[in-house]
């Protein structure tokens, strides 16, 4: 096996772009040993409950999957018949090469499915499945069949569609029906897509078997079976890995030196002052960037070499010359969120369309339009420097979203750098033959925006992921460590909290809890780094982390895990260090609600009146102190309001000042100013109702719109003046706050609207809306994506407004009638 084996060894990444399961399971490894023990608490009902989602769930799968090879043998009896006669498309012997064991594999699933469907639909707990299981597990002799043909296969499918236009036309335009429930019939597929579908499905069915193994109990009739199935798929996995994996040769020069593929993925690429999408391979001997070439309808895309750097040749070092390499245009904050914002309108739009009759048409249209606004996210999202230095030449300049990737960049290259290279220097016809391979050879085949992905894919969690850093264990020598989280966004990484640093240690025990936006999250990662505090060693990129990473690693946040109410316990092995997490869930439609505190006495959850009367305030003391230690130390700190603080922080200062504890000052001096901030936020977020009051909403929401500025100033003044007065005195005190924080934003990052995406669905979001009653919102069609950027607007308006003072309010006439 040679050029497609490739992709035997990647289906991991080939998942993201292929994968059509309603349902993903586990984290992709294959040992049982170094697989993430994850721990469920409760007793045998949930155990059974759990066991049943998990089987549902691939079952749903199974049904894509039946269909995908419906698909494939679709096509092959009619082939198979014109084979003899006077025209065919194909001989016999191409046919049965192209489609072989195609039949049985199909068998054998559709035979799986009819028996587990009637299990499923009576579920109880004396339901046994696992010699289902079983069987499908002794059946994968067909499957290793399969996989030894499956080079050749590609090859004759290919050479077939090279010389015969029908074929082509048939191979590149397979229809697969949609399962029984969906309304759309049917999607496109490749017949190079749908052949790879077998060697990816063992590897679902193994992370299946671990899950249910998970929720089975120990005497029930099923584990025994379970395990022998998991037993005999992993020694299934593991044999074509051995098999395939000491031949893994991608590429072979005119010289018969052996070239292979290592990694290849998309990178936005700063060149001539422009942000440039390139797709970037690295072989065992070279660093080849290229752009995808705009061919014509129909004909094989191909790849066009913008430069490559022989790996003898490429150093990472910083160069005394700072005009070497371009420099970095970030753009503000608040259009990067405004795109996001539009994007998750179009996703409502066309679920709202993909419903309606005739919506088809439109549904096209709005997809191209989101597809445009992802790939411009993609491509002015990145911040972080990746230089590529060749030592006898130019320097090259990436932007990447995460650390994450820079570092795994990095480390590939380095381990290659090991190895005793040559410099290589590439004939004209070389570089032409090698850039060619680079499309056959891919692994990352698309740019992750949501037109590339099957509908019947898993949209990822909206809402808040609470994660608590525990601790981590397996340093070799003491050190200064912490942690950075990230999660997912619009098709990248965003880096979302940082543990403290634990000082001068092998053990770090942080046991510091965060709460994390996910915006249609698929992957948790955690990154563990030693800082440095040696200023000599201190890099001129701003964006540059020059503390050393010291391990690595990722979970899928699968829906049925994390959404149970209960903290579910982890471990991310990496690199010889365990870090130790626990996480839980809350979907958007759960933590938008404002739940009014049943303590009367205490700050959080009580009415803004109630608390301003017992204090005898205008403006409640926690948001007086708040912003008062804020302004003291936290004006200059970047991102101040948008950097998580640590979740326990914020509950102990909550408590503090629920209770009227007398050491809040002392708390607050000492306290991490993210905390602060944090703290202030969420006692705007959980005030029983609306800062600026549900009774008012609708006409700010009208008000805003307004186009015609003199109108918009009387009705939006007049909004002001019509709330209760506690509401109006803290909402100008918060407001001149947000004024004097911006001005410090080429220090701290934070301009008057990342302030206002900030604060502005805080203040605004009614206590319950009657669009949102009796919907669950867990999907990227929920009514945040609608309201927030009008709330954003609504702050935005008063915080570029000329200083506003309560008495210059109360004297103004009133254009309007008191009853909005």
């Amino acid at each position: 096996m040679e050029e497609e084996e490739e992709e035997v060894l990647c289906y991991l990444d080939r998942v993201l772009e292929e994968e059509e399961e309603e349902f993903e399971y586990g984290d992709g490894e294959l040992d049982p040993i170094t697989t993430t023990h994850r721990q469920f608490k409760g007793d045998i009902e949930k155990g059974m409950e759990m066991k049943r989602l998990v089987l549902s769930g691939f079952l749903a799968s199974e049904e894509i999957y039946i269909n995908q090879l419906e698909a494939l043998l679709l096509p092959m009896r009619p082939l198979k018949a014109t084979a003899t006669t006077s025209q065919p498309v194909l001989t016999i012997q191409q046919v049965e090469t192209i489609f072989y064991k195609i039949q049985d594999i199909f068998q054998i699933h559709k035979e799986f499915y009819d028996a587990l469907l009637p299990s499923i639909q009576q579920w109880d707990e004396k339901v046994t499945v696992g010699h289902l299981f079983q069987k499908l597990a002794s059946q994968l002799g067909v499957y290793k069949a399969f996989v030894d043909n499956y080079k050749v296969a590609l090859e004759t499918a290919e050479k077939c569609s090279q010389a015969n236009s029908q074929f082509q036309k048939i191979s590149e335009n397979l229809k697969v029906k949609g399962p029984k429930d969906s309304k759309d019939c049917t999607t496109t597929s490749s017949m190079e897509a749908l052949l790879y579908k077998p060697i990816d499905r063992v590897t679902r069915s193994t992370l299946v078997l671990h899950d249910l193994l998970k929720h089975t109990p120990k005497d029930h009739p099923d584990f025994p079976l379970l395990q022998d199935a998991l037993r005999i798929s992993q020694n299934f996995l593991s044999s074509i890995n051995e098999e395939i994996d000491p031949r893994r040769t991608a590429v072979t020069t005119p010289k018969g030196e052996a070239r292979q593929l290592v990694k290849d993925g998309f990178l936005v690429e700063v060149s001539e002052s422009s942000r440039k999408l390139r797709h970037v391979f690295l072989f065992t001997d070279l660093l080849l960037c290229a752009k995808m070439k705009k061919t014509a309808v129909g004909r094989h895309q191909q790849y066009e070499c913008k430069w490559y750097i022989p790996l003898a040749d490429l150093t990472f070092q910083t160069l005394d010359d700072s005009d070497a390499c371009p420099s970095i245009q970030v753009l503000p904050e608040h259009e990067i969120e405004e795109m996001k914002i539009k994007i998750s309108v179009l996703k409502n739009e066309i679920q709202k369309e993909k419903k309606a009759p005739k919506g088809q048409s439109r549904v096209e249209r709005l997809r191209k339009k989101m597809n445009e606004q992802e790939s411009w996210l993609l491509l002015h999202s990145p911040t972080i420097p990746f230089r590529i230095h060749n030592k006898h030449g130019k320097c090259y300049l990436f932007l990447l979203s995460s650390d994450y990737e820079r570092s795994e960049w990095r480390e590939s290259i380095q381990k290659l750098q090991k190895k005793d290279l040559q410099s290589c220097m590439l004939s004209s016809v070389e570089l032409q033959v090698l850039t060619s391979s680079c499309f056959k050879l891919r692994t990352v085949h698309n740019i992750p925006v949501t037109g590339n992905k099957d509908d019947e894919e898993t949209p990822g969690l909206y809402g808040f992921l609470h994660v608590i850093v525990h601790s981590a264990k397996g340093f070799k020598q003491s050190a200064n460590l912490y942690c950075t989280l990230e999660v997912d966004s619009f098709g990248y990484f965003v880096s979302k909290a940082k543990t403290r640093v634990f000082r001068d240690t092998t053990e770090p025990q942080w046991n510091e809890e965060f709460e994390i936006e996910l915006e249609g999250s698929q992957y948790l990662r955690i990154l563990c780094y030693e800082k440095c505090y040696d200023k000599s060693m201190l890099n001129k990129d701003d964006n540059e982390i020059v503390d050393k990473i010291m391990g690595k690693g990722q979970v899928q946040l699968d829906p049925q895990t994390v959404q149970s109410k209960n903290w579910h316990m982890d471990v991310i092995e990496m690199n010889g260090i365990k870090v130790e997490f626990s996480m839980k869930f809350t979907s958007r439609d759960l933590s938008l609600k404002r739940t009014p505190s049943k303590k009367q006495s205490g700050v959080f959850g009580v009415k803004i009146n109630v608390v301003t009367k017992r204090e005898r305030s205008k403006v409640p003391y926690i948001v007086r102190q708040c912003i008062e230690e804020v302004e003291k130390r936290g004006i200059d700190e970047v991102g101040i309001y948008r950097i998580s603080g640590v979740a326990t922080d914020i509950q102990a200062l909550k408590s503090a000042f629920d209770t009227n504890t007398k050491d809040i000052l002392v708390m607050l001096s000492d306290m991490d100013i993210n905390a602060i901030a944090g703290t202030l936020k969420l006692y705007f977020r959980e005030l029983p109702e609306p800062l600026l009051t549900d009774r008012l909403y609708p006409a700010f929401m009208e008000g805003i719109a307004l186009s015609d500025p003199a109108a918009k100033e009387n009705c939006m003044m007049h909004l002001l003046r019509s709330l209760p007065e506690p509401n109006i005195m803290t909402f100008l005190t918060l407001l001149e706050h947000l004024k004097r924080v911006a001005e410090k934003e080429p220090i701290n990052k934070m301009s008057l609207h990342n302030l206002a995406t900030v604060f502005g669905p805080t203040l605004l979001r009614p206590s319950e809306s009657e669009s949102t009653k009796g919907q669950h919102i867990t999907s990227a069609s929920d009514i945040w994506s609608h309201d927030v950027m009008a709330q954003v607007q609504v702050l935005l308006y008063y915080l570029q407004h000329p200083p506003i003072s309560y008495a210059e309010l109360k004297r103004n006439t009133l254009y309007f009638s008191t009853d909005v």
